[in-house]
């Protein structure tokens, strides 16, 4: 009893209270194994709670009553994340959470459907196969794991951290297949990621998930929004992601794969990258009333991001901006209400339930998008506060999204103008924003503007 109580202290002792970027936290609670730190468990813990009140889409209905405007709180994400090297070759990552619990939350657990499952994003070993410099200096590396992992193809913000968005949240067009065919954004295969000379890479062969349990094919019911394509449920060929970019000016740690959002300064940024995801068997199109085809699905992109610090002052600029093209199979749609505080529609007015019930809108589909970003660091005046403004729009081109004459929508918009109140950094800070989408859940089609205001509290240790 007396050895272990004696190692417990001994532990304890070597407890460090320390984070990136942050002088009272230093590099996050790190648990040091040996005097130079290089064997160690490393964790971290986090929570964003939203406060919104969201102008509904039309015909919204909550238990049952139409609703415009509904008020809620949620935890929009609740993770904890264990890190640990025991040998500067071997890494073991456990990533465990939940997301999106409001009051209309809902699982499978019909006793307590109000608590959504705890669950893992990501569980991971990865073995340094080789680390150096070639003969003209350069240097290189290569890591290679496997498990459930988040080393993503498509873009920089696919491999986006939650913890340092610059905006209130991801777009979430970045996440192609999020929770259809991956768990949030994860799946199941072998990566490989590394550098060379300026170059940061990844590489991934996966295994898409399958979501659904019948073979039933896709129904054209959205009116002049057209619907064709699903994710094939029987589905066993692999999925292949990657991603490249040349980072100019300051090289970026790919310890993990998550891309930080905004350096606030810390760091001159410049990268520019270009992404692939390839699913061989993907998609499963209709034909027909009772004929449909399997067929490949197939994105790619390219995105820049700029992270500059401007003056002594310590004020600093961010922008981002990424393009995507996205190829489900023809005219494959999906609308996402991100924590929608709604249950149901109405088809008030004639209409039929093109964009959703509550905070919803067409999100991700076949065709094009475009999502920039940039915001404002302004000159440091306290120590206890910064505050940093930005703005983000996203285009949207989704080919099956049609006119009443059947003719192509054509490029659709939405966006967010907001405030990040840095009171430690990323650590501890207050999102305020106004988001914008389009609502088109009336009988002539017209996109009409809806509004839903968010108030972001988060901290993360």
């Amino acid at each position: 009893m007396r050895k272990v109580l004696l190692s417990a202290a001994v532990l304890l002792a070597s407890v460090s209270m320390q984070a990136q970027g942050s002088e009272l936290y230093g590099s996050g609670l790190k648990i040091k194994f040996n005097d130079d730190g290089s064997k160690y468990l490393r964790v971290i813990s986090w929570a964003q709670v939203w406060s919104r009140y969201n102008y509904n889409n039309e015909g919204t209905t909550r238990q049952g009553a139409e609703q415009e405007a509904t008020f809620d709180v949620g935890l929009r994400r609740a993770r904890m994340l264990f890190l640990s090297q025991i040998s500067p070759r071997f890494l073991i990552l456990a990533h465990f959470g939940i997301n999106n619990q409001n009051a209309l939350s809902s699982t499978n657990n019909a006793a307590n459907p109000w608590k959504p499952g705890l669950f893992l994003h990501d569980m991971w070993t990865e073995y340094l196969v080789s680390k150096g410099k070639m003969k003209n200096g350069s240097p290189y590396e290569l890591s290679i794991g496997a498990g459930l992992h988040y080393w993503n193809g498509i873009s920089r913000s696919t491999n986006a951290s939650t913890l340092n968005f610059m905006t209130l949240d991801a777009p979430i067009v970045n996440w192609a297949t999020i929770d259809a065919a991956d768990e949030f954004a994860r799946m199941m295969g072998i990566y490989a990621k590394g550098k060379l000379d300026k170059f940061d890479y990844r590489f991934a062969v996966n295994m898409p998930f399958s979501r659904q349990a019948a073979l039933v094919l896709p129904t054209n019911n959205y009116g002049p929004i057209l619907q064709s394509s699903k994710f094939n449920p029987k589905n066993n060929s692999v999925n292949l992601q990657g991603y490249v970019n040349y980072q100019f000016w300051d090289q970026e740690s790919n310890l993990l794969p998550f891309t930080v959002g905004s350096y606030l300064g810390s760091k001159k940024v410049l990268n520019i990258g270009v992404g692939f995801e390839h699913g061989f068997d993907a998609m499963l199109q209709k034909n027909s009333a009772t004929d449909s085809q399997v067929v490949a699905m197939t994105h790619f992109s390219a995105d820049i991001f700029l992270d500059y610090p401007l003056s002594s002052k310590k004020d600093a600029i961010t922008a981002y901006a990424v393009y995507y093209n996205y190829n489900f199979g023809e005219n494959y749609l999906r609308n996402i209400g991100i924590m929608n505080m709604a249950d149901g529609h109405t088809a008030a007015n004639g209409s039929v339930n093109r964009s959703g019930f509550g905070n919803s809108y067409t999100t991700i589909g076949t065709g094009e998008a475009i999502h920039l970003q940039v915001g404002y660091l302004l000159p440091k005046k306290s120590d206890k506060l910064r505050i940093q403004p930005y703005g983000n729009i996203t285009l949207q081109n989704w080919y099956g999204v049609r006119n009443l004459d059947g003719t192509m929508k054509g490029w659709v918009a939405n966006g967010n103008i907001g405030c990040n109140w840095l009171l430690e950094g990323h650590h501890a800070k207050i999102t305020t924003d106004v988001g914008l989408r389009p609502d088109f859940n009336n009988a002539n089609n017209e996109a009409k503007i809806r509004p839903c205001f968010t108030v972001q509290t988060m901290i993360y240790l």
